[in-house]
């Protein structure tokens, strides 16, 4: 029996392996049939998950100083966590929603093989400093979100691409300055590539938050701040890449908001 893209998602999500999980991802084909009424029972162990990193509080970790090469891999590793992470999220919702237009399933497909991509990248680059993926530990803060927003898809798209990613497109320059400053022009260039497929990630959440919104006939804005207080969302703090948040489709009235006094 042909297995559909939404199953084949959910399959690879089940991968305990990273590397094989990334790889798997990218080899995942985009012509696969979608099945977009197709309800997939939960099954134990979502996300699959390696041995190693050992996860932590993120109050828990500490990193060592930049100015030493276990520094700046450290650092790395934290990227790179984020983008395996990243993979989960975006598989994790393209086999949980269904009764979505099939254009949804196969754009969260191409951003898993964009994070699947990034996470080759820092992995590679990690080792060239003689460590890997799971040298250090890491935080789960970012699937915690998911598992909060897993029983609505607006939710799940308002709180993870519009929020937590996007806090990604703030936090890159100064990340980049750090690595770059350290001598590191390798991991420079990389986080250039991230931060360009990131703005595109959030333009995705942007639009379907949008649609459905609309298909729910729900505000927007004022949506958007009732899921952050029933969710417990991280608040937004500044420095804000406001270029790149336009860039992934912010409006106005929204970019003029997040630089309003916290209440």
């Amino acid at each position: 029996m042909n297995i559909g893209l939404r199953e084949a998602a959910l399959a690879i999500l089940l991968e305990q392996d990273a590397d094989t999980k990334a790889a798997r991802t990218l080899a995942l084909p985009a012509d696969l049939p979608v099945d977009t009424a197709l309800r997939l029972d939960e099954p134990p162990g979502i996300p699959g998950r390696p041995a190693r990193p050992v996860l932590v509080a993120h109050t828990a970790l500490t990193r060592p100083s930049m100015r030493t090469p276990q520094g700046r891999a450290a650092l790395i590793h934290s990227l790179a966590h984020i983008e395996l992470n990243a993979i989960d999220l975006a598989i994790d919702i393209l086999w949980r929603f269904p009764d979505m237009p099939a254009s949804f399933y196969t754009d969260w497909l191409q951003v898993a093989k964009e994070e699947a991509y990034h996470f080759t990248l820092l992995r590679d680059h990690l080792r060239s400093f003689g460590f890997d993926y799971g040298s250090f530990d890491a935080h789960n803060a970012l699937w915690d979100m998911a598992e909060r927003t897993k029983g609505d898809l607006l939710a799940r798209i308002a709180l993870v691409p519009r929020t937590l990613e996007a806090r990604g497109l703030d936090a890159s320059p100064a990340v980049k300055a750090k690595l770059v400053g350290a001598g590191d022009l390798a991991a420079g260039a990389i986080l250039d590539i991230i931060l360009r497929d990131e703005i595109g990630h959030v333009s995705l959440g942007n639009r379907w938050y949008r649609y459905v919104c609309e298909q729910r006939d729900l505000d927007p804005i004022a949506t958007y701040a009732g899921l952050v207080a029933a969710y417990d969302a991280p608040r937004l703090r500044a420095p804000f890449n406001l270029e790149a948040r336009k860039a992934a489709g912010f409006s106005e009235e929204e970019l003029t908001a997040l630089q309003l006094p916290t209440p």
